[in-house]
């Protein structure tokens, strides 16, 4: 750790004990330290966010007080390692290895401790994998280890079920406990046990994958699912934890996701977050029918935005945030993919891979072929609502996976990248006229501001 990392340690430090003792009170006072210790355009936006949400006391302001109810050192220790180590000490060090290796450099990793799952939830594509995939906690070890020495402190797990794996997720949660470990689950196997597992490493953070109110949910995941969520996050919230929500937006659940009352239930439940994902046709019998109209796109564009100025929840819509990350943050360039199998994919919907984890070293598969395509092409369309080298673009995957020599890593079955996009072809035609107008909107809006 050099001089700047110790200060900025020191400082941080420090501001997290002082913190405690009156968060109401010396709030104010943080943002007067960050703004005398940091360049001055160093998360200039996040640092005006912030101040506008202490002058206004507003649902931001809301938010943050509600961080103060958690369990004070899970609190803590989520400032520390995803404040601390994950974004101001780290970005750096990934800008730093981007310069040097020529690469992408990821800011978080995904991966799937296995394909086992004990639900089978229509759309999945993971459902598709089987049972028997398995990184063992030497593999997961060691991704963590080769990321931690490019700047990675965030890791993301989905699968399968992760929590099928919860003993060795709670090792690595200890052995690395300077990182923050946010898992995909369906939340049906968090117990009393495991809060407080969670309680005990500090570390661990659940991400519930909800699709809706009851009707909806339990028509895509089964029926009783919902209230095994319910119950999940009354434990969660007794234990005072964090969490928040993962949702998949379909032509047949949008309005139950975007609706005020299903934000209104996460925020009495005690959610943090909600993390919004359109419906990905991957896989074989993936439905191109679940996929959302233009219409109804836009519906769940216009609600998540407006709640965002009204409720005291943090929602992302990553198909529709693409502006605020410079579009496509796949293939490295913010995030990848490792499956069960140990194949390093670009994206957790594109699985298509030069490399495998157990045959190369983490930064090797940032230089292969396929990640060097997204690297040298992101982003993959000016129009910041068409991201996507799949989705919205389908001509551009097909394209990079014959170029690259990247082949499918589907271990059950593998699927073209041409038959994947054909699929979504008639999608991305039907957008674009939407997505066109949408970011002209956009455009104008940042132009008069």
């Amino acid at each position: 750790m050099n001089f700047n990392e110790r200060m900025k340690t020191f400082g941080f430090n420090k501001v997290l004990h002082y913190l405690e003792k009156d968060p109401e009170t010396n709030i104010p006072k943080l943002m007067e330290f960050v703004d005398h210790v940091f360049p001055k355009d160093e998360f200039a936006s996040q640092r005006a966010a912030i101040h506008k949400a202490i002058d206004e006391k507003n649902n931001w302001y809301q938010l943050i007080m509600r961080v103060y109810d958690l369990d004070p050192e899970t609190r803590v220790t989520f400032f520390r390692n995803f404040m601390l180590n994950g974004n101001l000490l780290s970005w750096p060090t990934q800008d730093e290895n981007r310069e040097k290796y020529g690469c992408n450099i990821p800011w978080a990793i995904l991966l799937d401790p296995t394909s086992a799952c004990n639900l089978h939830c229509t759309g999945c594509w993971a459902a598709e994998y089987g049972q028997n995939l398995n990184l063992s906690f030497e593999d997961i070890d060691s991704i963590i280890t080769q990321g931690k020495e490019l700047g990675t402190y965030v890791y993301i797990y989905t699968g399968g079920e992760p929590l099928v794996r919860k003993d060795d997720l709670i090792r690595l949660c200890e052995k690395h406990d300077d990182c923050i470990f946010l898992s995909f689950t369906n939340a049906t196997l968090i117990d009393e046990a495991f809060c407080k597992e969670m309680l005990r490493v500090k570390n661990f953070v659940p991400a519930i994958s909800l699709e809706g109110f009851e009707e909806a949910n339990d028509s895509r995941r089964g029926s009783g699912v919902y209230n095994k969520v319910m119950h999940a996050m009354e434990l969660l919230k007794e234990y005072k934890l964090p969490f928040g929500i993962s949702t998949c937006y379909t032509s047949q659940n949008y309005d139950d996701i975007s609706s005020e009352a299903f934000f209104d239930k996460l925020i009495e439940m005690g959610a943090f977050f909600i993390w919004f994902f359109h419906y990905m046709p991957v896989g074989k019998d993936a439905s191109p029918d679940l996929l959302p109209t233009p219409e109804q796109r836009i519906t769940v564009y216009d609600r998540i935005r407006s709640y965002r100025q009204t409720k005291p929840i943090f929602s992302m819509d990553f198909q529709n945030d693409a502006e605020f990350v410079g579009g496509c943050i796949a293939g490295g360039r913010r995030y990848l993919h490792i499956n069960a199998n140990g194949d390093v994919d670009p994206c957790v919907f594109i699985h298509y891979s030069n490399a495998n984890i157990h045959d190369c070293t983490l930064l090797e598969a940032l230089q292969s072929p396929i990640f060097m395509a997204y690297h040298d092409e992101q982003p993959f369309n000016g129009n910041m609502f068409r991201p996507c080298p799949m989705l919205e673009n389908p001509d551009i995957l097909p394209r990079i996976v014959k170029e690259t020599g990247a082949h499918s890593t589907d271990p059950q079955a593998p699927e073209a990248a041409g038959e994947l996009c054909a699929k979504t072809a008639p999608y991305a035609e039907k957008w674009t006229p939407a997505a066109e107008k949408l970011w002209a909107e956009r455009l104008a809006e940042k132009a008069g501001k």
